[in-house]
C-alpha cells in the first residue's frame, strides 16, 4: 500500500503524469488503506488466535469506496488533455480547477479521518495487548511489542504532514521540499517499521481461557476462596519464592498452587486490587531492595538474580515501586548507615 502510495506521488511531482494524466491520482483510493493496513498487522501480532471481525473489514472498505465516489467527477467530467492543462495556471479551466481542488482536499479528508481511526484502534488494540500480558506473564518485555506505539506515532506525524502538504499544494501553496522531504521520511519510517516487525517473535494468543479481569466486574468467587486463593498466593512467594523463575507465568503458577488460572486472575483483581505482573514484580522488587545492601554485588547481577531478564527492564519495574532507580535507592541507604555513626 505504502509504495503504490508513494509511486503515485512520484509519478505527479516528477511530471511524468504528461504521459499517462489518465492516471493522474489513481493512488488516492489505496492511499485510504494505509491506516486500516497497519491495524490488520498489529491485530495479526497481538491477537493471532482470535479473527478480525466483519464490521471492521466492512470500515476498512469504506474509506477507499468514499475516495472512489468522490473522484468520479474529476475521472469522467475532464478529459486528459484537460487534466493536462489544470498543471499551468494558464491554461486551466477554473470550473474544471474547482473540481480538481474539491477532490483532492475532500480525499485527504477522508485520507485524514481513516488514518486517525485506525491509528486509534491500533493504539486501542496495543494497550489490550499489554493488559492482557500483565494479566498472565510476569516478563512482558519480548511479548509487548513496545516499539509499535512508537511507529504508530510516527506515521502517524509523517501522514498527517503528508495530509497537510498535499491539500496547501492542492490551493498552490508549495515550499522547496515539497514532494521531496515527507517521501523521505516515508521511507525512513517504513525501514524503521520493517526491522523492528521482521526482528519481532512471533506471538502466542494471549486472550484464550483467560477473563477480562477489571476493578468494575462482578465478583463470581465467594470471599473466603478468594482469600484462601490469596493465601496460598502469599506462601507460593514468600516460602517458595517463585518470584525468582524469570519466565514464571500464570500458568506455571496454577500449576504450583492447584488452583485455576480464572480463580488465580479474579482474586488478584478482585481481593488484592492488582494483576499477575504487578503482583509478582513486587515481590521481586522488595527482594531487590534487600540484595541492594550489598555494596559488592552489581545492580545487572541483583536484576537477574531476582527474577528480572534484562537490567533495563528491572530499572523501570523498581522505579515505579520505589520511586527512584536501583542505584538511587542504593544511595540512600548507605547516606542512612552513615548517618547512624
Amino acid at each position: 500500500m505504502l509504495l503504490i502510495h508513494l509511486a503515485g506521488e512520484l509519478f505527479i511531482y516528477s511530471g511524468a503524469y504528461v504521459y499517462a494524466p489518465a492516471l493522474a491520482g489513481a493512488q488516492f483510493p489505496f492511499r485510504a488503506l494505509l491506516g486500516p493496513a497497519l491495524y490488520f498487522y498489529a491485530h495479526a501480532m497481538m491477537s493471532p488466535g482470535k479473527s478480525v471481525g466483519k464490521r471492521v473489514y466492512l470500515l476498512a472498505s469504506v474509506g477507499p469506496i468514499l475516495v472512489v465516489l468522490i473522484m468520479l467527477p474529476f475521472i469522467f467530467m475532464i478529459s486528459p488533455a484537460e487534466k493536462l492543462a489544470l498543471a499551468t495556471p494558464s491554461t486551466r479551466d477554473p470550473e474544471l480547477w474547482k473540481i480538481a481542488v474539491f477532490t483532492c482536499l475532500a480525499t485527504t479528508f477522508v485520507f485524514i479521518a481513516f488514518t486517525a481511526l485506525f491509528l486509534a484502534m491500533a493504539f486501542n488494540l496495543h494497550s489490550r495487548h499489554c493488559q492482557q500480558l500483565m494479566e498472565r506473564f510476569s516478563d512482558i518485555e519480548q511479548r509487548a511489542v513496545g516499539w509499535f506505539k512508537a511507529v504508530l506515532l510516527i506515521w502517524g506525524a509523517v501522514w498527517f504532514m503528508y495530509a497537510v502538504e498535499f491539500a496547501l499544494g492542492a490551493l498552490g501553496w508549495r515550499w522547496f521540499g515539497s514532494g521531496v522531504v515527507l517521501p523521505i521520511f516515508e521511507v525512513i519510517a517504513l525501514a524503521i517499521f520493517v526491522q523492528k516487525a521482521l526482528g519481532q517473535k512471533g506471538l502466542l494468543s494471549t486472550d484464550k481461557g483467560l477473563p477480562r479481569a477489571s476493578q468494575g466486574r462482578a465478583a463470581l468467587l465467594s470471599d473466603e476462596k478468594m482469600q484462601r486463593v490469596a493465601s496460598k498466593l502469599e506462601h507460593s512467594m514468600k516460602e517458595g519464592k517463585l518470584f525468582l523463575h524469570n519466565d514464571l507465568s500464570l500458568k506455571k503458577l496454577s500449576e504450583s498452587i492447584a488452583e485455576t488460572e480464572n480463580h488465580i486472575s479474579e482474586t488478584l483483581s478482585q481481593l488484592l486490587q492488582t494483576n499477575f505482573f504487578q503482583f509478582v514484580n513486587g515481590f521481586r522488587i522488595e527482594e531487590a531492595k534487600a540484595e541492594l545492601q550489598d555494596k559488592g554485588k552489581l545492580v545487572t547481577n541483583i536484576a537477574l538474580d531476582v527474577g528480572f531478564n534484562s537490567k533495563s527492564t528491572f530499572n523501570t519495574a523498581f522505579k515505579k515501586v520505589a520511586g527512584c532507580s536501583p542505584s538511587a535507592y542504593r544511595n540512600l541507604l548507605n547516606e542512612k548507615k552513615a548517618d547512624l555513626f
